[in-house]
């Protein structure tokens, strides 16, 4: 039987803990009611009223925080309110109003720049602050989009990268439990706090692999953390990878009946579907991530975004994971985001994000910051011009700039592009900057066929010689390129001999439609054909 491991940690608080552990950046779903064509009304976020508001509920918590605090809780609370209350936080933020910007995007901005400040400091001291901005940015997040922090087990083992002082505060520690960190210091609010509650508290752990409710032990005299057997440390990088969908992978082989190797994918539009990535699936060739954005402030939420991202590149293991950023707009509305001008002129996928770059930007950094847990690409939505490929892009480079003067991991991931603009098809050899290529043939139907969203079902079969014709001539264009296609023509067996004519080796489907194709796959030569005897 395997032994526990042993993770070696800086130890901030004597003592020690046992007890289930809670992963603070486990991300939870959203419902099919927080969905973004049913999120309710209250979801909605107004202008600088509304963050007024917002600003005043969360100075209200914290004042009912501190009601009985002892004089070290105090002044950390007292602090908080003084930040929240300064008014050249306001300014800013309303300076980045003026320039259009959405109210929870401003507030970000504001708070990501003094965030960013503080943790570029020489001083350890002045770099433990930045969890206390960031718990204040958080909170009002939280009173904006109206889901508040809420409290977690008692007696369980907390986890996490940081942990924000008014979470320690609002937790009742008088049944147990610990604090393990994966970056953290000893000279933060919260390590303050667990000494004077004797809280065991380690960190500087690094990332490890652990499930909520895994059992936990913080020693946090020895500075150690013990984990169950199974449980891994994550290193902070790993292998340098190719464009995901280029290579198979072990336990996957797919062939044609003449022996040409396939890979076959899985759409998936929600983490918990990673589920369906089993031993006979290459990996995800589509994740949908505008499904796990319920709301601006969950656009808005760059740890949100990471954790869901991190959770299915490590579901994912060594198999490639392509998340295609946020498509957004036309008939996919985000609660809160209605009022855009850029939403009112029709914009959608790529040319959206670049029109709004406040939104691409918290989603580079979730990005960048989640490539070096797995083999991570990233596909750009609605691509019609070369240069919206090279725009994204110069996004993540200053984005990665960003993060590396801050020292937090990240790797540049390779980027390529969804083809479902008939113009972009006809000309795919002038799309050099991207990394892949990846067949959306819903939109590239609808497009052709000049239908209308609801009727796209009863044109689809009549505009299919059409998309296999522009899909055959466009392959040709992708200069070895890895090319797939993730459309719902590839979940469909009765398109399968065309797209396989047309050169297509990579096939991306939803997971319940995996059996079908792969059993349609080895009955047909590698041109369509049926092999003999079928």
């Amino acid at each position: 039987m395997a032994e526990p491991l042993k993770l070696k940690a800086k130890s901030a608080s004597p003592g020690i803990a046992s007890g289930p552990a809670f992963l603070a950046e486990e991300p939870k779903a959203p419902s099919a009611a927080e969905r973004p064509d049913a999120a309710p009304a209250s979801r909605a976020v107004g202008g600088y009223g509304a963050l007024e508001k917002a600003i005043d509920i969360s100075i209200g918590e914290l004042e009912h925080l501190a009601d009985g605090a002892d004089a070290e809780s105090r002044d950390i609370i007292d602090f908080q309110i003084e930040v929240l209350r300064d008014p050249s936080i306001a300014e800013a933020t309303g300076a980045r109003l003026e320039e259009d910007q959405n109210v929870v995007f401003a507030w970000v901005a504001t708070l990501d720049a003094y965030i960013g400040e503080l943790e570029a400091a020489d001083e350890e001291q002045m770099r433990a602050r930045a969890v206390d901005i960031l718990d204040i940015k958080n909170r009002v997040l939280g009173a904006l989009a109206g889901t508040p922090i809420a409290d977690f087990p008692p007696g369980s083992v907390f986890v996490g990268k940081d942990m924000e002082p008014s979470r320690f505060l609002a937790h009742d520690w008088s049944k147990g439990g610990g604090i393990a960190l994966f970056a953290g210091s000893t000279a933060g609010h919260v390590a303050l706090l667990a000494r004077a509650k004797s809280v065991p508290m380690v960190v500087g752990t690094g990332r490890f692999s652990a499930a909520d409710g895994d059992p936990v032990s913080v020693d946090g005299n020895a500075g150690a953390v013990i984990l169950q057997a199974g449980s891994m440390l994550i290193p902070p990088l790993v292998p340098a990878q190719e464009p995901a969908g280029d290579t198979q992978t072990t336990g996957g082989e797919l062939r044609t009946a003449d022996g040409v190797p396939i890979l076959l994918s899985i759409n998936i539009n929600d983490p918990a579907e990673i589920e369906a990535l089993d031993a006979a699936t290459a990996g995800v060739g589509l994740m949908r991530s505008e499904f796990s954005v319920a709301s601006v402030a969950d656009a808005a939420n760059e740890e949100r975004q990471l954790a869901i991202y991190r959770r299915v590149l490590e579901q994912a293991g060594d198999r490639p994971v392509t998340i295609r950023m946020l498509d957004i707009g036309g008939d996919k509305p985000l609660a809160g985001l209605q009022d855009l001008p850029a939403l009112a002129s029709g914009l959608r996928g790529i040319r959206l994000l670049l029109a709004r770059p406040e939104i691409a930007r918290v989603q580079a950094r979730a990005l960048l910051r989640a490539a070096v847990c797995g083999r991570l690409s990233v596909m750009l939505p609605m691509v019609t011009f070369a240069d919206e490929i090279d725009r994204m892009r110069d996004i993540f480079r200053e984005e990665a700039e960003k993060l590396g003067r801050r020292a937090l991991l990240h790797r540049m991931p390779p980027i390529g592009m969804m083809v479902e603009v008939p113009s972009a098809a006809l000309m795919l050899d002038a799309f050099g900057a991207a990394a892949f290529f990846s067949f959306g043939t819903n939109d590239l139907t609808q497009y052709l066929a000049a239908s209308a969203r609801d009727d796209i079902d009863a044109d689809a079969g009549k505009a299919a010689p059409a998309v296999l014709r522009l899909i055959a001539q466009a392959v040709k264009l992708t200069a070895g390129k890895p090319v797939s296609i993730c459309g719902d023509m590839a979940g469909d067996p009765s398109y399968l001999p065309g797209l396989l004519a047309a050169g297509l080796r990579h096939f991306s489907v939803a997971p319940a439609r995996r059996p079908a194709i792969r059993s349609a796959i080895i009955g047909l030569n590698a041109d369509g054909t049926r092999a003999a005897g079928e």
